[in-house]
């Protein structure tokens, strides 16, 4: 069904003017018709949301970017300034804060999502690629973001993380030199960091862009990774699954206004409200949530360079991992041991995120006299981390006899599938 002709027709001369020199109103309608599966369920409305959260983002970095000062003497004071003094800065403010978070809570939601129905495999392995560089180009915004504060949080994970770029063999410090604009984190990098923050969001969109043609020249996968046949397989995007987007937005918005309006720094760090020391280093230096696992990571290994290596080999697994995942049906609906390999990954996850926002000395889970430290539960959940794409998933692939799956997406919606009707793998 991908790829379908277009069906509108304009009813205006302003609008056929218009469709025979930049056929955008064409465009537009033919999304909303577009042929989408019919037993697509609320994991696929992650799409809209994460849509939704990029505006969002984007509409207060503006705002924002017209109130705050890029100076390593007057940053962290014209963010306050902005919650105080700045009409509505108290809301728009915390929900720019706030608002990367339910952005990664919501991309990791459709990242778990496509990892469980197999929606990377062929013919969406360019989709999913560029969902990968989405997710990438995310974590760099993220990043620079965070620095822009001028908090302690911000000054010193800045200085960590370019620090790692010294740790490159030869060209290392050179390298963070040019990225710093200096010998340490100050004023030049505040600049530039500033600059890379307001640039990539737009970068972004455009990716979103490439990432929404992609999925409409190949089509959306669905739960149970059947192909449309029919056209009864498939039902129109609007009006039944903008309804359903709708109502997913919906409540989402409902659990990004609780933090917002009632805990919007639960998910910050306090240290983020004192003003940058060059001079005071902090107890613990943390990343924002959302890169705790891979900060996780970057510890299980003593050596810098290492960990290093494996901090970026955890992201790039997965753009590869189209062809490590062999198996010939999607849908982990149907793989039975997948689906509780899965899970236990799901779990790692969990558990290098922890990991990542504890101290590596600390005991984890007490064992008698004494226990297993973080840094250890990291190093099984990294071991575990790499062992599902780069052994698993392989292995399953070759192994694993999945159970039976319904002829068509119609049989399997309105239950009237024959027991025991296999359908050759795709």
């Amino acid at each position: 069904m991908a790829g379908h002709p277009s069906t509108y027709e304009p009813k205006y001369a302003a609008t056929k003017w218009i469709d025979q020199r930049l056929p955008i109103i064409r465009m537009g309608a033919d999304f909303m018709t577009f042929p989408s599966p019919r037993n697509l369920n609320y994991w696929y409305t992650f799409g809209g949301i994460l849509a939704l959260c990029l505006v969002v983002q984007i509409v207060s970095g503006v705002i924002l970017a017209m109130h705050y000062v890029a100076d390593t003497e007057l940053a962290f004071a014209s963010v306050q300034r902005i919650r105080r003094d700045v009409p509505f800065g108290w809301l728009i403010q915390p929900m720019h804060a706030v608002g990367a978070s339910m952005f990664f809570l919501a991309v990791y939601m459709h990242m778990f999502r496509a990892l469980y129905y197999g929606s990377y495999k062929a013919p969406r392995e360019l989709l999913w690629i560029i969902g990968c560089v989405i997710y990438l180009v995310m974590m760099a915004t993220a990043f620079l973001g965070y620095t822009l504060p001028w908090g302690q949080m911000s000054f010193w994970g800045a200085t960590v993380i370019t620090g790692f770029f010294g740790a490159v063999p030869v060209v290392g410090e050179s390298l963070q030199q040019w990225l710093l604009g200096g010998y340490a984190v100050g004023n030049a990098t505040l600049n530039r960091f500033f600059a890379l923050h307001y640039l990539l969001p737009f970068v972004i969109a455009a990716l979103v862009g490439l990432h929404v043609w992609a999925l409409h020249h190949v089509g959306q996968n669905n739960p149970i990774g059947v192909t449309e046949k029919t056209k009864s397989d498939t039902l129109s995007f609007h009006p039944f699954y903008t309804v359903k987007d709708a109502f997913a937005i919906a409540l989402f918005l409902l659990i990004f206004a609780f933090f917002l309006f009632y805990l919007p720094d639960a998910l910050g760090h306090a240290d983020n409200y004192i003003e940058a020391d060059a001079m005071k280093t902090p107890p613990h230096i943390v990343p924002e949530w959302y890169f705790l696992p891979f900060y996780a990571i970057l510890r299980a290994v003593p050596d810098k360079l290492a960990g290093i290596l494996l901090m970026i080999g955890a992201i790039a697994v997965l753009f590869v991992l189209p062809w490590l995942d062999t198996h010939k049906v999607k849908s982990m609906r149907f793989r039975p041991v997948a689906r509780w390999f899965f899970l236990i990954f799901l779990v790692m996850c969990f558990i290098l995120g922890w990991c990542g926002a504890g101290t590596p000395d600390n005991i984890a889970i007490p064992l008698g006299d004494s226990g297993i430290t973080f840094y250890r539960l990291s190093q099984i959940g990294m071991i575990y981390y790499f062992a599902y794409f780069l052994i698993i998933l392989p292995i399953l692939g070759m192994v694993e006899k999945p159970i039976e799956r319904p002829e068509s997406i119609t049989k399997a919606v309105l239950g009237d599938a024959p027991r025991g009707a296999a359908v050759p793998a795709e």
